[in-house]
């Protein structure tokens, strides 16, 4: 059944890569309106079918696959498949996808896969070099309440702060993708803030569970491990974003830039144990 998982996730990462193709040539149609523009007989009809249906179609059921992927893998394990580096990979591609699934279903922004997509197919690439082997779990993670909702909270929030990135890429490149159907400027800024207003509340949770976890495996709530030292500059960064956002009413490419910052401590936080080590060096 772990041979099917992993086919599940070639499937997704197959059809995430797809998925972004379709809307690649959706997007550059010569004859195509910019998403929010307006025709003489009023606001432009999107496309109810044809590529792009197909293209919104291939994200869903990339979703599905990874869903599928986590749930089979549940099964031989016996456990939450969140406790290596490939489960933590796969998890995080699928809480991007579920997070631009529901952003797409909401706001109908087809443009933002644009962005997004490339972050997800990066990461299923990445978790399919890596080993899958079923392993026991270590000490520190036979926690079968806190480890899988520590997991699962940091791959919704992470999953939420890509969408507020791929919105902010697209805010910083507006004027420079001429051909490209996008959404007006103001409402990427919007949808940047909306993000993060769901991503924040998530990544804090997370942290939170995290150091009760390690209260009960280590004995002490922090212990300035890279990876919890990364968490918390990310947390810092999308507060500042927000107290910024909130207090000094920052719009624009500063916001953009700062969104862009905090998803780079993101993928700190993802990679960054691995090249220093610390106690969190097992994922």
């Amino acid at each position: 059944m772990l041979e099917i998982s992993r086919y599940c996730l070639i499937a997704a990462t197959t059809a995430v890569a797809l998925a972004l193709i379709a809307q690649i040539v959706v997007a550059t149609a010569r004859t195509a309106p910019r998403e929010g523009a307006e025709t003489a007989g009023g606001p432009a009809k999107p496309r109810s079918r044809g590529l792009a249906h197909y293209a919104t179609a291939l994200g869903q059921f990339a979703f599905v696959c990874y869903t599928a992927c986590l749930v089979l893998r549940t099964i031989v394990v016996r456990r939450a498949p969140l406790s290596n580096q490939y489960e933590f990979a796969v998890s995080f591609a699928w809480g991007i996808m579920l997070a631009m699934v529901i952003v797409e279903w909401r706001t109908r922004l087809r443009a933002l896969t644009l962005t997004v997509l490339p972050v997800d197919l990066a990461l299923s690439l990445y978790a399919l070099t890596l080993d899958d082997e079923a392993t026991q779990l270590m000490p520190a993670l036979q926690n079968g309440f806190l480890l899988p909702l520590h997991v699962i909270t940091a791959s919704l929030g992470y999953g939420a702060a890509a969408v507020s990135f791929g919105a902010a890429v697209l805010y910083l490149l507006h004027d420079h993708l001429g051909r490209v159907r996008l959404p007006g400027r103001e409402r990427l800024d919007e949808l940047g803030y909306h993000s993060i207003v769901v991503a924040y509340p998530l990544i804090t949770l997370m942290i939170i569970l995290g150091a009760i976890w390690a209260d009960v495996a280590w004995g002490r709530y922090w212990s300035w491990d890279p990876k919890e030292t990364a968490a918390l500059v990310t947390w810092l960064f999308y507060g500042a974003y927000l107290h910024a956002r909130v207090v000094g009413d920052w719009r624009g490419r500063r916001a953009a830039w700062l969104l862009i910052l905090g998803f780079a401590a993101v993928i700190f936080t993802f990679m960054g144990n691995l090249f220093f080590g610390g106690l969190h060096s097992y994922a």
